[in-house]
This record gives structure tokens, sequence and C-alpha cells, in this order.
């Protein structure tokens, strides 16, 4: 197994190249000798400031710019700056809105988790129902959301509270029910306590470690995957090339895996296909109405930077093959630069078969096994894992698709009780609440250039139906934001189209690619709640916005204590701009509707969601034709096994 990591340069980085650890230093050393000199100022993330896509459309030269998010800790405010790294001067600064709080820094987590441990009315809350050894009780900082009250420019957690009976035991069996401690980062005090209905701490084992389930199983045989003649990318810097594929991959602390300039080669033609494609946002709310989880409702890229989160990725365990790793470099919020190795993995699966036909009458059959790219990373928020993975097809198929697994956030009710709001996961009173995973996806398409169009597709019987069999694809042209603010309809068998007017096909039809809305729910939240007034995006699933480089993420740039009411999705489609042969933004919202089972106790097998993207008219016919009748990977038989 060939293991790659990539080698950080600075000079001759390709203008999309994430920002390397040198440049961090310098934007971080440029800032601090300027507008963030003071001891106070803390870095929430640096990274890169993009060029404009006209400027690397034409070919123009770039300078190498950082984007940073600072707060001073002294004062509260938070600013966003941009530094030139050529010319080694801040350009902006800009100081937020009172009240507006950035994502949270990893070391506020362990900080929160800290004072928690040693403030004296906590320890005299927790004493009294009983908890007396803190090193066992697990404070687990949530962002608090808005539900109304005014944070009076306060910088809060809120942490909930779970302990362990021994040091290696699962916290997540053992939940400390109504008592949530909320600490303010700026003042670095706790400032409250809500202490409410003591209910027993469920006390029964929710432990999955080896050491607790017991000698693993002998009956599975070794699967081994090989590439003898190695993988068939080749790698340069942070361009890939794959098959008819070439793109470029890239990493932000908010979206972590990114993917640049996705190309398709066609005939010996580069064709382009999407500019721009990433994670927008992410909003878990939690369906039971209870007092503690009813505020559960986390935007995990918008309020905890999920980039900053993944994880260093295993060999052997998170992927196999042969692999390509690439690091992810950050910032702490001192402002050093500080590596994710392996942040993301690439590599290749077979994928069934691609193509096949039995011709009866000759007795010969002709099949191609398809196989997949797959770049990936995993990242970690509190209980869940969440991997999310881009995979691309020999035949220009697109799929991104979110696996979700890791430990439930539990919560308790009495003995012998069974909420209808939540799973009851054993006899002791602990259970897991409804709750949905709802993501948005934001895809800068620019599909054989940068003017294109939306159409909506649905299935239609026509009203002439003599014999009652027909019907048909009906295309409506989505002509402004407003009008492409939609759902999806599994009984219209609806989709969405992408089209580039100026580029036909063999038929002369416009050539297209579409989005198949698999995993299409919407937030089961009602519109007059908090959570759907800040995550509106989520309550429909397909958005359409004309090109505006400052308008990123669904949600707004800075979710995180916000109102929902002055930036987003919603907020900008309200210009109500013309769509039709511009420069589009398509945005996906999709989710996991997560009704507990037993099974997903102690901890969660995977569960997979996502969508599909495919070329729809995009070629003149199937791309695939010119692949080996054999398979290239070794099997038990690899003589034309392939042909009849």
């Amino acid at each position: 197994m060939s293991i790659e990591t990539d080698i950080e340069t600075v000079v001759g980085a390709h203008p999309l190249d994430p920002l390397s650890r040198a440049e961090i230093s310098r934007a971080v050393g440029i800032l601090k000798e300027g507008q963030a000199a003071a001891e106070t100022f803390r870095f929430i993330s640096v990274e890169l400031r993009e060029p404009s896509k006209v400027a690397l459309r034409e070919g123009n030269e770039t300078e190498r710019e950082a984007d940073s998010v600072l707060i001073d800790r002294g004062t509260g405010n938070a600013y966003e700056a941009i530094v030139n790294l050529d010319a080694g001067i801040v350009t902006g600064w800009t100081q937020l809105a009172t009240g507006v709080q950035p994502p949270f820094m990893l070391d506020e987590f362990a900080e929160c988790e800290e004072a928690c441990r040693q403030d004296p009315d906590v320890i005299k809350a927790l004493a009294a129902r009983g908890l007396t050894d803190l090193g066992l009780v697990c404070f687990e900082p949530w962002s608090v959301g808005y539900f109304g009250e005014d944070a009076q420019g306060q910088r809060l957690m809120r942490a909930l509270v779970f302990v362990r009976e021994n040091p290696t035991d699962s916290p997540y069996a053992h939940p400390i029910e109504n008592f949530v401690v909320f600490y303010d980062l700026s003042s670095g005090k706790v400032v409250k306590v809500e202490d409410n209905e003591s209910i027993p701490v469920p006390s029964a084992s929710g432990n999955y470690l080896p050491e607790y389930v017991g000698p693993a199983r002998t009956d599975l045989k070794p699967i081994s995957i090989t590439q003898p003649e190695g993988a068939s990318f080749q790698v340069t810097g942070n361009h890939v090339q794959w098959a008819d594929w070439s793109f470029r991959v890239g990493f932000t602390p908010r979206e972590g895996l990114v993917l640049h300039q996705l190309k398709f080669r066609d005939q010996g033609v580069e064709r382009p296909v999407i500019n721009r494609a990433s994670l927008s946002e992410m909003v878990v709310p939690y369906g039971d109405p209870a007092p503690v989880q009813a505020k559960k409702n986390a935007f995990d890229s918008g309020e905890y930077n999920i980039g900053n989160m993944a994880n260093s990725l295993t060999l052997g365990c998170d992927c196999l093959g042969e692999i390509k790793y690439f690091d992810g470099h950050s910032v702490d919020s001192h402002g050093n630069p500080w590596t994710i190795e392996n942040a993301i993995c690439m590599h290749e699966e077979d994928d069934s078969i691609l193509w096949k036909h039995f011709d009866f009458r000759e007795g010969t059959a002709e099949t191609r096994r398809s196989r997949k790219l797959v770049i990936s990373f995993i990242a970690t928020v509190a209980n869940y894992e969440y991997a999310f993975y881009w995979h691309l097809f020999l035949d220009g198929s697109i799929e991104f698709l979110v696996k979700a697994t890791g430990i439930l956030s539990t919560a308790a009710q009495h003995p012998g009780e069974k909420t209808p709001y939540g799973q009851a996961l054993n006899n002791d009173g602990l259970y897991g609440p409804i709750h949905q995973h709802m993501f948005n996806v934001r895809m800068d398409f620019e599909l054989d250039g940068p003017k294109n169009s939306v159409y909506e597709v649905d299935m239609e019987i026509p009203e002439d139906n003599p014999t009652h069999t027909a019907f048909k694809a009906v295309d409506r042209l989505l002509e402004t934001e407003q009008a492409a603010i939609r759902k999806a309809d599994s009984s219209k068998h609806r989709f969405w189209k992408v089209v580039n007017h100026d580029s036909k096909n063999i038929v002369d039809e416009p050539v297209a690619y579409r989005l198949i809305p698999t995993n299409a729910i919407t937030l089961a939240a009602g519109d007059e709640s908090f959570v759907s007034q800040r995550a509106p995006f989520a309550r429909k699933n397909l958005w359409v916005t004309a090109y505006d480089r400052t308008e990123r993420f669904a949600a707004g740039e800075f979710p995180n204590q916000s109102t929902g009411a002055d930036d987003g999705l919603h907020i900008w489609t309200q210009a109500d701009r013309n769509i039709v042969d511009e420069d589009l933004v398509v945005w996906y919202t999709f989710g996991m509707h997560h009704v507990v089972r037993l099974e997903d106790w102690p901890v969660m097998p995977r569960q997979n969601i996502g969508f599909m993207l495919e070329p729809h008219g995009f070629f003149n016919q199937n791309p695939t034709l010119n692949l080996p009748s054999n398979d290239t990977t070794p099997t038990t038989n690899t003589t034309q096994c392939c042909t009849g």
C-alpha cells in the first residue's frame, strides 16, 4: 500500500491551494504587528481568500491573500481581516456588529469544561444530587442557539452533563437530566446553573469497547484490496487527474473538504462541470419538548467549524487500498499553525457493473465494471461522527454522501416511563430523543461555461390519454431566485437539471446535469420555532442564487447565537435576482429523520444519506464505451472475465 502525504510548499502555489503552515504564520504575524497586537486577541480562523472567478478564468495574475476571523477577548468585539501575503499588509479590517459571535475555537470547549468542573455553585448542585467525584463528571459544551433572550454581548456555551462510572466508561449511558451549566467565554465565568427536576441517573452500562464486549468473532475471513500497478489517479500538489475527471482538493476550517474546478474530459476536451462544491451548513434540531432537549439544535459547521474537527484518518480503518492523503492546515486560538495529518483521504473503489448486455441470439455478453474515486473526510462533533464523501464515477456521475455514526446524545426519564418523543434504550430510564440531521451543500456550477439555468422536471399525465398509460417529463424554467425555492415531490418523480443554453448536444438540446433529490426531507419544526427562523434553508430542498462571492453559507456567515433575521439564503433571495443564463449557485438541502432505534445503541451503525448528480444530455452517448473488457482489478479469474 502506498501512503503519501502532501508536501507543503509556498513558492509556486496554485491560486486555489489552501494556505500552507508558513503562510498561516505569515498572516498571523502581519496581524499581530498591526491591528491585532493586543494580547487579548484570539484567532478563530485563518484561511485562503480565494481569487475571483473572473481572474482565474482569464488567467490573470493573482495575489495570495488570507481571510481571518478574530475576537478580542478583552472587549468581546469580533473582526474580519484580509491580509495580502505578497505585500505583507492588512488590506481589510472590519469590526463585526455588537453581539455577532464567530464559531467556537477548539480550546474554548476545554476551557468551558474545566471551568464548569471547578465552579463552586456547580460542585454544590452536583453534590446535592449525590455526585461528588468531579473527575468522572463530563461537561459537554453546546452552542446556546437563540431562544428570544438577548445575550447582551456574552459569548456563551451551554454544557450538558453526563457522568462515568469509571474512567473508561461511556458517559452517554448516564446523563444528568435537567442539569445545564451556562458559561460565558468573555468573562471566563459560569453565569447560570439550571438545576430542575432531579431524575435518577441511569446506571446500566452502555459500553462498546473490546474490554467490555469480550472476544471478537473469528469466522470472518480477510478481504484483500490490492492494486499491484498502483492507483489510477495522478496527483500534482492539490491537483488530481483520474480517468476523465480532473479537480483540485481544498480544505477550510468551516467546510472541511472542498472540491474546486471539477472538469470532465470528453473526446479530448476538458469540459467544466462545477467550479466549487462543499458542505455549506448543517443543523441538528431535536424534536423532544423536554426542557433540556428542546434547546438542542447545533449548527455544526457555522457554530463549531467542522473542518477543525476532522480526524486524522488511518489506513485499514477509515480508508482501504492505495491511498493518497491530504493534510489540513488550520490555526489555534493564539495564531499558531497546526496540522490535521491525513485529514482527507482519496482512493478508488470497485463499484459493481457499469453496463452489461447479453445477446441471447449470439450467446455473447459484454460487461464493463464500474469504479469510483472517493474523496472523504470524517469529523467528530462531541458524540457524533460525520463522514463526508464525494464520489466521482467513470460515466460522469457525482455522488455526495454523508455517513452518520458515533453515539446518540442521550437523555433520562424516570424508570418505567416511556416518552413519545424518543426511544427507550434500556429499562433504566435512558432514552434517545427523536431528532434530525439537516445538511446543505453549495455547488457553484459552471456547466460548459459560466452562464447556466435551472429547470424543474416533473412527470405529468396528459389530459388526452385514451390508453390511460401515457406520461411524460415536463420541464419548467425557474426564472428568478424566489421561483427556485422548491421542495422535492416524489409523487411527481421530480428532479432538477442545470443546463447551458449556449452549449448543445447532438440532438440540439442544451447540455445538462440533473440533481436527483434523494433523502429530500425538510425541517420538521414549525416555521414559528426559533430553529426554523435561524435555519430557514432547511424548510426547502432547492435554492438557486445568482453568484455572489460573499454569499457562502446557507444560514449566513455567523449563525452562532444569531436570530437568523439578517443573513442567509432566505435573505439573499429576497432580491429575486434573475437566474436565467447567469453565473449560478445551486444549494441542496437533504437530511436524516432520526427516529432512534434500539440498534443505534451503544454505538450507532452507519447511516447513509446524500444525493446524486448525473449527466443528462451532457454527453452525446454513453461516455464509457472505451472501457476495457477485462476488469483491471485482480479477481479469482482475471482472464476475459467481462466478455463471453
